[in-house]
This record gives C-alpha cells, sequence and structure tokens, in this order.
C-alpha cells in the first residue's frame, strides 16, 4: 500500500497551463500577484510560458531574449504611456494538448496606459485570449484552443480540470481583461496528502 501512495504523485504529472513571471535583473522569477493586479513600472519586463507543471517551483521558465531594450527598440516613449516587454513562450509539443502545435515563442512591446495591468499588456498585443468562467487565463493567442488548466496524468493524457481558478494570484471578470494563472498546485498537494491521511486513518481502526 505504501508503494502505491508513494507512486501516486509521480503520475500525476501536473497541470496544463499558463505561467505568469517577472524578469529580476538576469534571472525569471515566478510572479506573487496575477496579471490583473500587477501593474508592472515603464521599462518592466514580463513572460507567459505554457507548460505542463507540478507547482511554481517546477513551472518551466520563458525561453527567449528578454532584453527590454531589444524588445522595445522600435516602440518609442510616449507621455502618458508606459511600455512593458512581454515573452510569450507556447512551450514545447511534448506540453502541448493532442492534435496542437505551439508557435514559436515570440516577444511584443506593449505600449498601454500608465495604469495598465499586466492583463491589459498582455491584452494589447496577443490577441485573441481566453477566460474560463473562474477567469482563468486559457489562452493566448488563441493557444491552445481547448482546454484550461487541465490535469495530465504521467503519460501526457488531460484528466480532469482543477477544481481552483487563481487563488494564488487573484481573479479579476474576463470582460476587462481578466487575470491570469493561478498556482493550482496547492490542488493536488493537499489531494495526495488528504488521500494518505484517510487511509492511515482507516487502518488505524482496522
Amino acid at each position: 500500500m505504501f508503494a502505491v501512495l508513494a507512486a501516486a504523485p509521480a503520475q500525476a504529472a501536473g497541470y496544463r497551463y499558463w505561467s505568469f513571471w517577472d524578469r529580476d535583473g538576469a534571472k525569471w522569477a515566478y510572479a506573487t500577484q496575477g496579471p490583473s493586479t500587477a501593474r508592472p513600472d515603464d521599462g518592466a519586463v514580463q513572460g507567459f510560458r505554457f507548460s505542463v507543471s507540478e507547482d511554481s517551483q517546477d513551472s518551466a521558465k520563458p525561453r527567449g531574449p528578454a532584453d527590454f531594450g531589444t524588445i522595445c527598440a522600435k516602440t518609442p516613449a510616449e507621455d502618458g504611456k508606459k511600455r512593458v516587454a512581454l515573452v510569450i513562450d507556447f512551450g514545447t509539443a511534448q506540453d502541448a494538448p493532442d492534435g496542437e502545435t505551439p508557435p514559436k515563442p515570440r516577444t511584443a512591446c506593449a505600449r498601454v496606459a500608465d495604469d495598465a495591468t499586466s492583463a491589459d499588456a498582455l491584452a494589447a498585443v496577443a490577441k485573441p485570449l481566453r477566460y474560463d468562467s473562474n477567469a482563468l487565463l486559457c489562452a493566448i493567442a488563441d493557444y491552445p484552443k481547448s482546454g484550461c488548466g487541465e490535469q495530465v496524468s504521467g503519460n501526457g493524457q488531460s484528466e480532469k480540470k482543477p477544481t481552483t481558478g487563481e487563488s494564488a494570484q487573484g481573479k479579476k471578470d474576463a470582460s476587462d481583461g481578466g487575470p491570469s494563472v493561478g498556482l493550482i498546485a496547492g490542488v493536488a498537494a493537499i489531494a495526495v496528502l488528504g488521500a494518505s491521511a484517510v487511509w492511515q486513518a482507516r487502518r488505524r481502526r482496522g
């Protein structure tokens, strides 16, 4: 029985979703806010990465150039506006839903109002975006065409959608640009621990 319990986390590869990142110097840092609440400064670099991961520690980082000067070189500054450099990484074929091919990673410079959120910046350069009923970011530039934060088994097959949206990164109504990506890994961890606790309790009673 202990072998079965120990094997369960390895079989559940995690969730397929868009993660949200801030550029901290020469490194990517997992964002502590959702795009709907984060208000980047002029000159910020932010990233989105589509992948299958168990949690924020395991999540794949955006790939490719992440230099503001390069990404926004052809987008001049304007009074009352700010520029946000975005790195959008659609992930690998291994992480793609069945029947879909990820586009190549790309960069974009969003010139938006001074008080704009990261979600506003993303909407300015990467439509169409798709959100679910919990305002979880499901698709950027129409990728993927279906699915949203679904749990994926160890063999890459979709199992079920998590029951949480984006509790750790904020929530916003999808009609005004929506938020994003939640830290959904906690759901999986709690489920595994809960199952183990129930089994042990039954064993003691038995």
